[in-house]
């Protein structure tokens, strides 16, 4: 099946490593170019250079106002054009309700929440028709999970702002996506699970409340993103889209 990326270009954020790397990976695999973002250069550029002339890499922070006009700019100037964006961005810190700070909640709205919001009205303004924005989220979305407070306060809201999004930007063409990953198999998830006092009962645990016993890989989480960032599905938007092995129990 050819999902249509061809030449296509896309921003793709926290890409350095896990969801987000993974997601680029397949992207270029199908024919796309890519800008992919990181905390600092180095890991930008490693990445990039990992993934081949198709992409470029840049530093920059979600939280930084000023990120979402020069990663689009860097598509227009590297590829010529710009046809979506994949907005990725490490979890917040872990902890219960007593645990995690003021300032912890803070810095995480500022980069989970506002950045996300501000990529994805910047991009709004910039794309055409058939463009589109994708948010990579969480099952908390639906479901708390158990110590992740912050993610569960954020990741609601956020799917919330994309559903309202999708339908603001229906008429113009413009489609927008989640997705949400359950247990797949990323450094996050190790050093989540690592946290217990036994992380292999604990991934055991996990991998038994999971219709298919096991947690997922990368890749498959990389392909659902590229499809769905893909003029192949060009009649989806307003969707979240568990990527979780049947964890995910409701319709």
């Amino acid at each position: 099946m050819d999902l249509g990326l061809k030449d296509r270009v896309y921003v793709v954020t926290g890409a350095t490593r896990g969801l987000g790397n993974a997601a680029a990976r397949e992207l270029v695999a199908d024919g796309a170019k890519v800008v992919v973002t990181g905390r600092d250069e180095k890991s930008a550029s490693e990445a990039a250079s990992a993934l081949g002339p198709g992409a470029v890499g840049v530093a920059a922070d979600n939280a930084d106002p000023e990120a979402a006009g020069r990663l689009i700019a860097t598509a227009r100037e590297h590829f010529g054009r710009f046809d979506g964006v994949l907005i990725s961005v490490g979890g917040p810190p872990p902890g219960f309700v007593a645990d995690n700070t003021d300032e912890q909640w803070q810095s995480a709205f500022e980069s989970v929440f506002l950045g996300a919001v501000r990529l994805a009205r910047t991009a709004a303004a910039e794309l055409a028709d058939g463009g589109v924005i994708g948010f990579v989220l969480s099952g908390s979305v639906h479901e708390p999970i158990p110590g992740l407070t912050i993610s569960n306060g954020l990741r609601p809201g956020l799917a919330g702002f994309a559903k309202s999004l999708a339908d603001e930007l229906g008429p113009r063409g413009i489609r927008v996506v989640g997705l949400l990953p359950g247990r797949v198999d990323t450094d996050r998830v190790r050093e989540l699970d690592g946290l217990s006092a036994d992380p292999e009962a604990t991934r055991a645990a996990a991998e038994s409340r999971i219709p298919l016993r096991r947690y997922g890989a990368p890749e498959e989480f990389g392909r659902a993103s590229a499809f769905l960032l893909s003029p192949a599905a060009a009649y989806i938007t307003g969707v979240m889209l568990p990527v979780d092995g049947g964890m995910r129990h409701g319709f």
